[in-house]
């Protein structure tokens, strides 16, 4: 069911360098934790630009775990080209458009040197209907709030965890068709979205918990993207 770790094993936040990553490195200890609460900005980076963006209210900033609250139809700022269609995969070219999110929240779950993040998906009655595990660079800390890198990949888990699949499997084909990612690159992602479904299923901490009775505090619902979150990535 599962596959062997790639041939050439990297450990740490030091793998998968491919072409216009940004290499993660460890969190700036220099910059304050948040308190729940804050909103932050998420961001992805492609060549040391914002790629991607939206606000998070921040649950939990510990050591060895950052939980985030999306709420539904936050405004974001998505890739688009010179004729404003959305773009999936990174480009020479962007700009950044506004769009709201749809009707669904989200909670999320990063750990250190982990390169996935595990977001539970809330329909607009609060009802968990997902699992869904990111593969992405780990977070790293940021005056706008934590910036990563998408790995394309994704895996998706019914709420009775009785299962899971791989999402944009052919999003992932065309990135290494393109030279954006080696196919060493997505090899690994694949190993760390096997973990990721692991963590999940084996109910592994913090997922040893039902997180699906978990509801925002009053006044999260209407986090917007701090002023700072095109702070160009140090």
């Amino acid at each position: 069911m599962y596959a062997p770790p790639p041939a050439s094993v990297k450990t740490g936040w030091g793998y998968a360098r491919s072409v216009g990553k940004i290499p993660n490195v460890p969190t700036r200890e220099a910059l304050p934790r948040h308190e729940p609460g804050d909103v932050v900005a998420i961001r992805e980076l492609w060549n040391g630009r914002v790629w991607y963006a939206w606000p998070a209210v921040v649950v939990r900033d510990e050591p060895n775990l950052q939980m985030l609250h999306v709420p539904a139809h936050a405004r974001c700022r998505q890739p688009v080209d010179a004729a404003g269609r959305a773009l999936r995969l990174p480009t020479d070219r962007w700009t950044l458009q506004d769009v709201r999110r749809g009707s669904s929240s989200m909670l999320s779950f990063a750990f250190p040197d982990t390169p996935y993040a595990v977001i539970l998906g809330f329909d607009e009655r609060s009802e968990l209907f997902e699992y869904y595990i990111n593969l992405e660079e780990p977070l790293t800390r940021s005056a706008a709030g934590f910036d990563t890198v998408d790995h394309v990949l994704d895996v998706t888990i019914p709420p009775d965890r009785n299962g899971w699949s791989w999402k944009d499997e052919d999003e992932l084909r065309e990135a290494v068709a393109r030279g954006i990612f080696s196919e060493e690159d997505a090899a690994w992602f694949r190993f760390w979205g096997e973990r990721g479904a692991e963590h999940v299923l084996l109910r592994e901490p913090p997922f040893d918990r039902d997180w699906s009775t978990w509801r925002p505090e009053p006044g999260w619902e209407d986090a917007d993207l701090p002023r700072n979150w095109d702070l160009a990535p140090a």
